[in-house]
């Protein structure tokens, strides 16, 4: 692709090549120079994997860090624009497809509590992400607040489940966007999918029209961040007034009696229906990669975040209230729930309108994450844990071109081939696990500062937030193994409990929130990290399996090349600006803060 990139030397300086792409585009570090460097840096691997696993950044490092992609991001967008966003990036494919699936398998009309309940562990993991965004207001979303906090390795491991959770996503999407499409046009849902008998089942239904509308959309995305907010603006507007008309409709032909049982399948059946519609809540962390281009962060992050979220909730409610009103939750129809409700009671003509306003949404989602995706990967590519290709900028649509266009691709690839059913429980338990890893981080952040908490002080520390991750993950194992147990949360919830008073007790904060922080900590992103464990215990066997393997190929690709990069860079960095190892008083790890990338900690002789 021609473009200007730009490679560090050895003095620390720029050297740009005009409109080539080689190698050292994807592999500049001194590692991959030639076949005995890399040799040397295999060898080298433990010794490294220890110093990048200890090393942590912080806000400086990650906010300099944007001087890699060439050109900055443009400034334009308000809170008002990031509540759009928020709401394009989540009401879209899970509410009009999963609702139906849910109320009809798992939960019945208690589907409202379960979207309840994925509702208030999103909104906890909002007011995680708000703090972060407030003070570290880059392109890297999730993954710079956890190597910040968490550190490098950590933070890798999370990204590559953050790149799959939105290629993952908007693939499902452009799935559920044909089958609308089809409906609006008053065919069956699968019209337009092409049966491949030589492929297995569930990939074997291929969808050139989901491929055409990523392409679309990234079309869209490249051009201008502040153009992709005004369509998804007037997208949302519409989609919203859909969702009135459904609400206000479908209540009209309510009748109390199909909420009778309440709860058919019982507590076990909300929980895990809430597991899986946590897939209609992925998005949101979407908006807060879009602090690097938000006018005043402080002000329109929380604003932006925090309201687009209870919006979405309510909404959420509203509408599972009343699909289960119009129809008795067996009779409900799993793929096109609300389309075929309004048939059932007689208004065969609102499920036009039903479907037009599915499609607004599920395009605001892709838009949305295709935004997000790319700023995402842009800052992974700025560390250099993966290619720094990826994270050039052009200089005159302020876009990450190359980011968008290799997410979008990878995303219209999965969505050819793959079925929704597959991906919505994967989907769910990246996100979930991300989420966890960020509640973690702020308390990290918040009682925690190298040079200012005492050794003891951060021995507690470590010591409660083990508690505290043992105590939520043996309360949602004994969940999933036990149908009626009960004996085990007597004593998982009072070590969860006494583990997170503890740290509110003994360990005095480390570090104020400089403009915007969460309430209640550190009780509030504690019971953020329960409630995603506990929801982590609801998925199936299988997911996780998926999950393990992902996760597998993560591991390959940092321990050969994402490491020895990331390795290379944080050592040319700390070289060109001259920095020598300062050891911590009663610490034997560095803590020497680079200009341009992370704290490095002491090296082995010959590195």
């Amino acid at each position: 692709m021609g473009m200007e990139s730009e490679v560090p030397e050895s003095g620390g300086g720029i050297r740009r090549r005009n409109c080539v792409c080689t190698k050292d585009d994807f592999l500049p570090e001194e590692s991959f120079k030639s076949w005995g460097n890399y040799a040397n840096a295999l060898r080298q691997t433990p010794t490294r994997l220890i110093e990048r696993a200890l090393s942590r950044s912080n806000d400086e490092a990650e906010l300099e860090a944007k001087s890699r992609s060439h050109h900055e991001m443009k400034k334009t967008l308000t809170w008002w624009d990031l509540i759009w966003f928020g709401m394009g990036a989540v009401i879209g494919a899970g509410i009009f497809v999963l609702t139906g699936l849910e109320a009809s398998q798992d939960a019945g009309p208690a589907v409202v509590l379960s979207y309840a309940v994925s509702g208030v562990s999103a909104l906890l993991s909002v007011f995680c992400y708000t703090e972060f965004a407030v003070e570290i207001p880059v392109a890297g979303g999730s993954f710079a607040y956890l190597r910040v906090e968490l550190g490098d390795f950590v933070a890798f491991i999370a990204a590559g489940n953050i790149l799959l959770e939105y290629v993952i996503g908007g693939a499902a999407v452009a799935r559920s966007w044909t089958s609308y499409f089809a409906t609006l046009l008053n065919f069956k849902p699968d019209k337009f999918l092409i049966t491949a008998h030589g492929l297995a089942k569930g990939y074997n239904q291929l969808d050139p029209i989901a491929v055409a509308v990523c392409f679309i959309i990234c079309i869209i995305a490249i051009r201008s961040t502040k153009g992709s907010s005004r369509l998804n603006y007037v997208a949302s507007i519409i989609h919203i007034v859909v969702i009135v008309f459904i609400i206000i409709c479908g209540l009209i032909k309510a009748d109390t009696k199909n909420y009778t049982p309440f709860t058919p399948f019982g507590a076990r059946g909300i929980f895990k229906a809430s597991a899986v519609l946590f897939f209609a809540y992925v998005g949101f962390d979407a908006v807060s990669t879009m602090a690097e281009e938000t006018k005043d962060p402080a002000r329109d992050i929380p604003i932006g975040l925090v309201g687009s979220m209870v919006i979405t909730t309510t909404v959420y409610c509203l509408l599972a209230i009343t699909l289960c009103l119009m129809q008795p939750y067996q009779s409900i129809d799993p793929n096109a729930p609300f389309s075929v409700a309004f048939k059932a009671v007689g208004w065969s003509w609102a499920q036009y309108i039903v479907a037009a306003g599915a499609l607004k949404g599920m395009t605001s989602v892709l838009l949305v994450g295709a935004v997000g995706q790319a700023r995402y990967l842009t800052h992974i590519a700025r560390t250099h844990m993966m290619p720094p290709w990826f994270s050039y900028v052009d200089e005159k649509t302020g876009t990450p071109v190359n980011a968008t266009a290799v997410m979008m691709s990878a995303t219209a690839i999965i969505a050819f081939f793959t079925k929704l059913e597959i991906l919505s429980n994967l989907l769910s338990i990246s996100t979930l696990f991300i989420f966890m890893l960020v509640a973690l981080a702020l308390l990290v952040r918040r009682y925690y500062v190298s040079g200012v908490t005492t050794n003891a002080n951060r021995n507690k520390l470590i010591i409660c937030l083990l508690l505290i991750l043992a105590s939520s993950i043996a309360t949602a194992a004994y969940w999933g193994l036990s149908e009626k147990g009960w004996i085990a949360y007597c004593f998982t919830l009072p070590i969860w409990f006494s583990a997170t008073a503890g740290i509110c007790i003994f360990i005095p904060q480390a570090r104020n929130p400089k403009l915007w922080g969460v309430p209640l900590v550190p009780w509030l992103p504690s019971l953020s990290i329960a409630i995603n464990i506990f929801l982590l215990g609801s998925i199936d066997k299988d997911s996780f399996i998926r999950f393990a393997g992902w996760t597998g190929f993560l591991l390959a690709y940092y321990f050969f090349f994402g490491l020895h990069a990331s390795y290379d860079t944080a050592k040319e960095f700390e070289k060109s600006k001259g920095w020598k190892n300062n050891i911590e008083e009663g610490n034997g790890t560095s803590n020497v803060v680079v200009s341009k990338d992370v704290p490095i900690a002491p090296v082995a002789s010959g590195n």
